[in-house]
């Protein structure tokens, strides 16, 4: 983890030094996408939204990553197995009760096909790294196989071993009772079974054989036709904002002046750099936190210490990965848990955190209803509120309201609703299709 720091930051203008030049930040070099074939865009987009791939065939990708919600879906925590509908209005069933909410905010998929993006999840549990057998740090191991071709392929199916994502509670079907008995990507595991359910459609069978004719389908190739159709359907790089940048166009006043501060008084820019507004790392910011939390089976806390469960370095304390904030008006709310509503309170809060988290009230969060759920375990908890306070790299920065306001206007020129194939109108398992 890197101390985040706020302070003045002033980059260099693209273009004329002129007094009338309208200022443009330095990013560097533009994002790089890898080519997608439209075979396997096509393929993987029919996979996506196929809840094929779940445990008990009730939950697709899209269930969490919809495009009319973003690509995510609306909510602080998701209730995945055992919900009913989608976004906002997903709630318990009555048959199948979850075990738990989803601990994490579901994140949007803008951009995730870029080279740059090497680390995957809020804690980066998923690292394309070059020292491993396989290329990636994983938690699963020495257990990762072989074939996915990006670390977007490999972090857009670890879900599916998730028994309150899209696995299914322990033993209620062949996927969930394979990651109940540990069995994952190994052979006869939880992929394979999968990847044996997709194989037994002919439709898939036959799309399949079209791009790799002879070969066997496995998970990691399933996963890979996934990851070209996030890469291809969500690049969005024609915001208002890229235009500006490649000199096709101004920003309104307003949020002229809201991008001059967020590279430069604001300091937002030593977190949330370079073209797609991240720096890929882990700070600790004084969120909020609720929910069931990230803890090991045989601890009974529910607080989520972020990075320090992948590294163990007391130093990566409630460190999470700055988000890209690329349609960042589409996916709300906010935070590792999404725990701001806007992107005001967002701001805001980044402006004073210690004050926020002391002062933050649960229902601003955006939590559909789950009985007996003990939400509140972590900031009803002053000790508790204290550990998270104190591991806080950002000092307090006070702005104007006219600030905060020209920030919000400058977020807004980072929209590009990117949309390219769409919902389907069904797919080959027959299954229905979230909408």
């Amino acid at each position: 983890m890197t101390r985040a720091w706020i302070g003045v930051l002033f980059l260099p203008v693209a273009a004329s030094a002129a007094e009338d030049t309208p200022f443009r930040p330095d990013l560097g070099p533009e994002p790089v996408f890898a080519t997608t074939e439209m075979a396997r865009v096509e393929l993987g987009h029919l996979l996506f939204y196929d809840p094929i791939l779940s445990g008990n065939r009730n939950i697709a990708c899209s269930t969490c990553h919809h495009p009319t919600l973003g690509t995510a879906d609306g909510v602080s925590l998701s209730i995945g197995e055992g919900g009913h509908m989608m976004g906002p209005e997903r709630h318990m069933t009555a048959d199948n009760r979850p075990e738990q909410r989803i601990p994490r905010n579901a994140p949007g998929l803008w951009n995730l096909g870029a080279e740059e993006f090497t680390v995957m999840f809020h804690d980066g549990r998923l690292e394309a790294d070059s020292n491993e057998p396989n290329g990636i740090r994983t938690p699963l191991g020495a257990e990762m196989v072989e074939g996915f071709d990006s670390i977007l392929s490999a972090q857009s199916m670890f879900p599916v071993l998730s028994g309150d994502e899209m696995a299914g509670h322990y033993s209620e079907n062949e996927v969930s009772e394979a990651v109940r008995l540990g069995f994952l990507a190994s052979e006869g595991g939880a992929w394979d079974r999968l990847a044996a359910r997709v194989a037994a459609i002919t439709e898939y069978a036959e799309a399949f054989d079209a791009i790799a004719p002879g070969q066997p389908i496995t998970f990691p190739e399933i996963s890979n036709v996934v990851a070209d159709f996030i890469r291809f359907e969500w690049r969005a790089t024609d915001s208002l904002f890229d235009r500006m940048m490649r000199g096709e166009t101004t920003l309104p006043p307003e949020a002229q002046r809201g991008m001059e501060l967020f590279y430069g008084e604001a300091g937002c820019a030593s977190c949330h750099s370079g073209w797609l507004q991240t720096d890929h790392d882990f700070h600790a910011i004084g969120m909020p936190q609720f929910g069931p939390g990230k803890a090991a089976r045989f601890e009974n806390h529910k607080r989520d210490e972020g990075r320090m469960r992948v590294t163990g370095d007391p130093a990566d304390a409630y460190a999470f990965r700055t988000p890209s904030l690329r349609n960042v008006t589409l996916t709300a709310p906010y935070g590792h848990n999404g725990a701001y509503p806007t992107l005001e309170g967002v701001i805001r809060q980044h402006l004073d955190p210690t004050a926020a988290l002391r002062a933050y009230v649960l229902e601003t969060a955006a939590l559909p209803a789950f009985d007996g759920a003990n939400d509140t375990f972590v900031i009803a908890n002053p000790d508790e509120v204290e550990l998270i306070a104190a591991a806080n790299d950002l000092p307090v920065h006070p702005l104007p309201d006219e600030d905060v306001a020209a920030l919000v206007a400058f977020l807004e020129t980072l929209t590009d609703k990117a949309e390219r194939l769409g919902v389907p109108d069904s797919v080959p398992s027959g299954l229905p299709v979230d909408r």
